[in-house]
């Protein structure tokens, strides 16, 4: 009798365990793919941080249609 309580105790104390490791794996996952979408997202706008100032455009003699807004030359 003793013998059967332990097999049958052992015996739920292994798929408790199967079930704990399945959980384990599904939370650290779907935290690892929140990670890794954030990665996704920093990596895609960083290159918004590295450009360079704003600076007023110069003039181009050798431009064929020179943006002459509100000039005289309409």
């Amino acid at each position: 009798m003793l013998d059967q309580l332990i097999a049958s105790g052992a015996a739920t104390a292994a798929a408790e365990a199967e079930n704990a490791g399945q959980y384990a794996l599904l939370i650290g996952g779907s935290i690892m793919a929140g990670f890794l979408l954030l990665l996704l997202i920093t990596v895609s706008f960083a290159n918004r941080g590295l450009g360079h100032e704003a600076h007023a455009e110069t003039h181009d003699p050798h431009r064929q249609h020179p943006n002459n807004h509100g000039g005289a030359n309409h």
